[in-house]
């Protein structure tokens, strides 16, 4: 049968692979299992096979396909520079489109409609840290409470007010922040820190009303009529702004794609998103916020796969790291993925826990107990490996933190 929707692989995508096997160590189900089907040059062929009428998306493309983390490692050690991530998401639309199982109806219920709407998403997050380790992780199933034992213990806040944030000093711009899904009810506190810095730095801060989940976990699982809904939603939303924040690294990678799911209109906005460091360390750089001299300590840096690999973002969460008295750490300069991939710690636990144990030994071998991490799934999967003892935050929140700090010192020193 071949492909049958618009968002299929396309030639020129499958074509660009020279099979030359640079990206298998980089590829950690290829890691893994030491199999060709698991690694992107055999997902490729796979998909190749497919549009070239040689095989069906059947049960056994579905094998190879499904377990793949999209952390997009590939991309980054790729010397064709193939766009993996996009043939990723197009094969998941062939998959549902061609042979979708009342599963994966649901999944694409939860991720392109539930996690949209905020008082359910707020209430399953308080449910979530029951679910974890309350009264009602006895009855949980493993396979759920694995998912959300990482959550932190403040999630199911009502989440940041859709209200426009005045800036402080000479004003630099206006900006929108992406409330997101997510992160609004689960790990707002970033959000609050984020708003804070943006307006201490001379940006007008506004998080509009009516804005959508970015739709980047519709996209992965291959829902494409949800995908480009959202984003097409968010794209008159955030008409107008100078830029788009987001500071959750999932949600920057797939707003600047935007101009895939929403044409030129969505392609005019992902030129105007930032992820946060991007924006905090300019700010920093720029004089508009400090660096706080105060020597904190190491810290160890995980860094998202997609901000190191999508979105090449490296050295901006170290700049906010050292501005704010620590010492970045690198814990794998390799940048494997830490087996967090969305919904992936449900769906393959038992892969993404073998990557979390390996994570967790890194960081223990950097011997600090503080962790940046700018991503919210990556955030749980260090936490629910490394325990309690472990302060895992965003780069934002510490450089927050310390700013409070000093800035407490100072008032009562005069």
């Amino acid at each position: 049968m071949g492909w049958v929707t618009e968002f299929a692989p396309t030639d020129a995508e499958l074509s660009s692979c020279v099979q030359c096997g640079l990206c298998l160590p980089h590829c950690p189900t290829f890691r893994l299992t030491g199999k060709e089907t698991a690694s992107p040059r055999g997902r490729l062929l796979a998909m190749s096979a497919v549009a070239a009428g040689l095989v069906e998306v059947d049960q056994a493309f579905a094998d190879i396909i499904d377990p793949c983390l999209q952390c997009r490692a590939c991309e980054a050690a790729c010397p064709s520079m193939v766009p993996f991530g996009r043939a990723m998401e197009g094969a998941r639309v062939e998959l549902f489109a061609q042979r979708a199982t009342m599963v994966a109806r649901a999944r694409h219920l939860v991720v392109g409609r539930l996690l949209d709407w905020r008082p359910l998403v707020r209430w399953a997050a308080r449910a979530g840290n029951l679910m974890s380790d309350g009264p009602m992780s006895r009855i949980v199933p493993a396979r759920l409470r694995g998912g959300v034992r990482g959550l932190r213990r403040e999630a199911g806040g009502r989440g940041v007010d859709r209200i426009t944030y005045p800036a402080q000093g000479q004003v630099r711009g206006a900006v929108a922040l992406l409330s997101g899904c997510v992160m609004d009810s689960w790990f707002s506190d970033v959000h609050h820190a984020s708003i804070a810095l943006l307006t201490a730095a001379g940006y007008e801060v506004s998080v509009p009303d009516g804005q959508a989940c970015c739709g980047a976990l519709a996209a992965h699982d291959g829902d494409a009529a949800d995908a480009s809904r959202l984003a097409s939603r968010n794209v008159a939303v955030f008409d107008g702004f100078d830029h788009v924040v987001a500071d959750a690294a999932g949600c920057a990678a797939h707003l600047k794609d935007y101009g895939h799911w929403a044409g030129e209109a969505g392609a005019g906005l992902a030129a105007r998103v930032r992820e946060v460091t991007e924006v905090i360390a300019a700010a920093i750089e720029a004089g508009a916020l400090p660096r706080l001299g105060v020597n904190r300590g190491p810290v160890a840096v995980q860094d998202p796969c997609h901000n190191r690999h999508a979105q090449r973002i490296l050295d901006e969460p170290r700049v906010v790291l050292r501005a704010a008295g620590y010492d970045p750490v690198d814990v794998d300069p390799a940048g494997m993925c830490c087996g967090a991939a969305g919904t992936y710690s449900i769906l393959y636990p038992e892969a993404s826990s073998q990557l979390g144990r390996r994570k967790a030994e890194e960081v223990r071998a950097v011997g600090s107990t503080v962790v940046a991490s700018a991503n919210p799934g990556c955030e749980m999967q260090l936490r629910s490996h490394l325990g309690e003892s472990y302060l895992i935050r965003h780069p934002v929140e510490l450089y927050f933190e310390a700013w409070e700090a000093a800035r407490s010192a100072t008032d009562a020193a005069g």
